[in-house]
C-alpha cells in the first residue's frame, strides 16, 4: 500500500512518467516548466490520495497505481488550496486557467452513479517500461476489487492505453477532449465481478 513515506517514490514516477502524456504533459506547461515544477502539482495529487490505503507501489516506485475508494475524493479541502497556489505560481493566470476548466472536464464527465473504485493514476517509471510491472499492478489491484464486488472507473488520457485498460476489463463507455479540442480523455468503466 501507498503511505505517506511513498510520496518522493510515487511522485518521482507519476512525474516522469506524465512528462509526455498528450493530455497531463501540455496541460501542465509542457517544455516550459521543469519536471520538478510538474512534480510540486503531482505531490499534491499523491499526498490527498495516500491519506486512503488504496494506492499501490511497486517496488521502489517501479510501478504506482493511485485509487480513490467509493465515497472518497481526490482532494481535501487544505490540497485544493494547496492545488490552486502551485498551478497558479507554476504555470501562470492564463494556464492555470485553461488547467482548472480540464479539471472540471474530468469531474462532469466522471459520471457513474454506482459505488465504485476510482483509478486516478497508473505509471510506470521510465527506467522499468515494457517490463509489464504497471499492468501487473493494476491486475493485482483488479483482483482485490473482485474480491469487493466493487467497480471501477478511470479516465485514459493516452489512446496508446486504451486497448491495455480493455485486456483486463474496462470498457469504453464516453469521451471528451482537452480544452483545445485536439487531444481525447476516454472515460472507461469496469463492472464489477
Amino acid at each position: 500500500m501507498g503511505r505517506p513515506d511513498d510520496i518522493d517514490a510515487i511522485t518521482g514516477t507519476i512525474a516522469l512518467a506524465f512528462a509526455d502524456d498528450p493530455v497531463w504533459g501540455p496541460a501542465l506547461g509542457g517544455p516550459s516548466t521543469t519536471t520538478d515544477e510538474k512534480a510540486v502539482i503531482w505531490r499534491i495529487f499523491i499526498a490527498g490520495a495516500v491519506r486512503y490505503p488504496w494506492s499501490r507501489v511497486r517496488g521502489d516506485g517501479a510501478a504506482v497505481s493511485i485509487w480513490i475508494p467509493p465515497g472518497g475524493t481526490e482532494l481535501g479541502d487544505p490540497e485544493v488550496e494547496r492545488l490552486r497556489a502551485a498551478v497558479d505560481g507554476i504555470l501562470g493566470a492564463a494556464r492555470a486557467e485553461e488547467y482548472f476548466e480540464l479539471a472540471e472536464r474530468f469531474e462532469a464527465n466522471h459520471s457513474p452513479e454506482e459505488p465504485h473504485a476510482y483509478l486516478s493514476l497508473l505509471a510506470t517509471h521510465p527506467d522499468h517500461r515494457g517490463r509489464g510491472l504497471g499492468m501487473g499492478l493494476l491486475a493485482d489491484d483488479l483482483r482485490r476489487l473482485d474480491e469487493l464486488h466493487l467497480p471501477a472507473w478511470l479516465e485514459s488520457t493516452n489512446p496508446a492505453n486504451d486497448s491495455r485498460y480493455a485486456s483486463v476489463g474496462f470498457e469504453a463507455v464516453g469521451e471528451f477532449r482537452t480544452i483545445d479540442g485536439q487531444r481525447p480523455i476516454t472515460t472507461m468503466w469496469r463492472a464489477a465481478r
